[in-house]
């Protein structure tokens, strides 16, 4: 719309766009509390998943953290979790065969 007499009516480029990996958490009272991690499907199944959440228990064990605690629904990846390590201590149903799957690990 060039030229259509108001701000921002020039063409502009498209930047593109890439889906992001990662992971966020935090820690607190000896714990590393994982709260979101995601991995485009793209990205699955190469590694680096495992990579990522090695990467954030060594930085919870260098802040002093003795365990980890994260919780997944269960269509999701409880199992990638459990063959990082993680054991599943509960389980709560919800809806239509959705549930919460909390998982935790020694470091």
């Amino acid at each position: 719309m060039r030229g259509a007499g108001y701000p921002g009516a020039e063409p502009r480029r498209r930047r593109r766009r890439r889906k992001c990996s990662g992971l966020t958490g935090r820690t607190s009272l000896g714990l590393l509390f994982v709260d979101l991690f995601y991995l485009p499907p793209e990205r699955r199944g190469a590694g680096l998943g495992r990579r990522i959440l090695a990467e954030a228990e060594r930085e919870a064990v260098r802040r002093g953290c003795r365990a980890g605690v994260l919780y997944t629904i269960n269509f999701q990846a409880p199992e990638f979790y459990v063959k990082s390590g993680w054991q599943v201590f509960g389980e709560v149903p919800s809806v239509d065969g959705v549930s919460s799957v909390f998982l935790s690990k020694a470091f």
